[in-house]
Order: structure tokens, then C-alpha cells, then sequence
């Protein structure tokens, strides 16, 4: 298993590396929309349509990247569409973990499909106006989730259950620790602060994330890092939630040894549009 996972990220970092820092965004543009039509298809198998069905969702997918590069959609300002997506996610993730695992399937298929497809389609537009932005602004979002699911991790590992004696969410991931939740917390507002070091020392040209929240002020990025921290646990929570409505404990086995596409992304699909919220609410 460890080996499947070494050589299967290996391969996706000597796919998205180059593309990442190549100065034309369209090859990035293009791997964003194979991830999320991929994702797509996973979408519907865990809500349990039928293979075909599942194609269709994933070719839906496509055609909705497609036509929002071709309207010009990427070259647009979306504030209002982050702020709604940024809403969907902190409320209907809420209203979800409160409810628990077996709300998941009582909710309306065509609701839940749509809502998967809504913000699969969000996060990608997200991701591909963040690189347009530039590379430091984007590798700014993604390491936020990288650090706060290390730093939960080991601190879990070390501290888990010494301090609360309550898991943070039993019935729906229980491998996960308030401690944890808080070392991964505690990693991201250390980062964003040593990036904005960073980037003061000019080592970039293209602002990070932090900065421009910093620009409002360093407590207005405490409360963002926080907030960011929080919402990367909530997408992982939010995911396993589903899978485990589903049965399931991949959303597919399109990467060997890590599972599919919507296991790597999970986290990233509430943090990369409300990421693109609040640097909005602060040009």
C-alpha cells in the first residue's frame, strides 16, 4: 500500500508541478477540469446512480467547465458567486455534521446531486481564477490544507484525547481528535504568518492569500487563518459524512493507494471558494 502511494504521487506532482508553474494556464485550466469531471463521476456513484448515470454526471461536469471557459467565466469577478458558495458551505455543512450520518440520505436526490455538482464546479472555477492569479496566491490556499491536515495529524497522533477526552465527530470520522483539530489549527496561523514574512521579504512577486488578508490588519488574519483551518476539517468531515451514508470507503479508485479524486480534494472544496470570498471582500 505504501508503495502504491509513493509511485501515485509521484506521478500526479510530475503532472501538476509543471503545469502549476508554467507560465500558460491553460494546461493547468485543462487538469482542473479532468480532476472535477472525474470528481463528478464519483459524485454520482456515491449517491448510488447507475454507472450510466454516473458518466452523464461526470459529461455534465465537463460541458458546465467548458462553457464557463468559453462565456469567459474565468476572466471574471464572481464576488457574489463566492459569497453564496461560502454560505452554502458554512451553513449546509453545519446543518449536516449536526444532524449526523443518517440525514444525508433523507435529503432529496436531485438536491443532493446538484449541491455536489454546484460546489465541485465552484472549486474548480476557484482554483483556476486562484492560478491566474498567481502561483504564490494559489500555493498560499493549497498549503493551508496541506498544513492543517499534517499538523492534525501528528498532534492527534501525540495529543489526541489527553486534554478534551471527546472525539470531534464519533459517528462520522472517528479518527479525528479536537486535539488534532487544533494542532492543525495552530500549524496554519504559524504558516500564514511566516508567508507574509515571506513575501515582505519579497521572495514573490504575486501577493499570497495571507498577505492580502493581512493587509486588513494581523487579528483580521488570525480570524481567517482559524476560520480557513476550521472549514478545511469541515470539506474532510463533510466527505466522510457522505461515504460512510454511502458504504463506501473510497469515493472510487482512480489513484491507487489514496483513493479518488473527491479523497484529495475534499478539503479543498469549501476552502478554495471562500478563499477567493474573503480576498474579494478586501480588493
Amino acid at each position: 500500500m505504501l508503495k502504491q502511494r509513493v509511485i501515485t504521487a509521484l506521478v500526479l506532482l510530475a503532472v501538476l508541478l509543471p503545469a502549476l508553474f508554467s507560465s500558460n494556464t491553460l494546461i493547468f485550466s485543462c487538469i482542473v477540469l479532468a480532476m472535477m469531471t472525474a470528481g463528478a463521476w464519483e459524485w454520482g456513484r456515491l449517491n448510488k446512480l447507475s454507472q450510466l448515470a454516473s458518466i452523464a454526471t461526470a459529461g455534465l461536469m465537463f460541458v458546465a467547465g467548458i462553457a464557463t471557459w468559453q462565456l469567459g467565466g474565468l476572466a471574471h469577478s464572481f464576488q457574489l458567486l463566492w459569497t453564496v458558495t461560502g454560505a452554502f458551505w458554512v451553513l449546509g455543512s453545519a446543518l449536516l455534521i449536526k444532524t449526523g450520518v443518517g440525514a444525508w440520505g433523507k435529503i432529496p436526490l436531485p438536491l443532493r446531486w446538484f449541491g455536489g455538482l454546484f460546489a465541485l464546479w465552484a472549486a474548480g472555477l476557484a482554483m483556476v481564477q486562484a492560478r491566474q492569479i498567481g502561483v504564490n496566491f494559489l500555493l498560499s490556499i493549497l498549503a493551508l490544507v496541506w498544513v492543517a491536515d499534517v499538523f492534525a495529524y501528528f498532534t492527534g497522533r501525540a495529543f489526541g484525547l489527553r486534554f478534551t477526552k471527546v472525539k470531534l465527530a464519533p459517528a462520522i470520522s472517528p479518527g479525528k481528535s479536537w486535539e488534532g483539530a487544533w494542532g492543525g489549527a495552530c500549524g496554519v496561523v504559524v504558516v500564514a504568518f511566516v508567508w507574509v514574512w515571506m513575501d515582505w521579504l519579497q521572495f514573490a512577486l504575486i501577493p499570497s492569500f495571507y498577505s492580502r488578508i493581512f493587509q486588513q490588519g494581523w487579528w483580521i488574519l488570525l480570524i481567517a487563518a482559524l476560520f480557513m483551518a476550521a472549514m478545511s476539517v469541515i470539506g474532510d468531515l463533510v466527505e466522510s459524512l457522505i461515504k460512510r451514508s454511502a458504504g463506501a470507503k473510497d469515493s472510487s479508485q482512480l489513484l491507487p493507494g489514496h483513493g479518488g479524486i473527491l479523497d484529495r480534494i475534499d478539503a479543498l472544496l469549501p476552502t478554495l471558494p471562500l478563499a477567493m470570498m474573503l480576498t474579494s471582500m478586501v480588493q
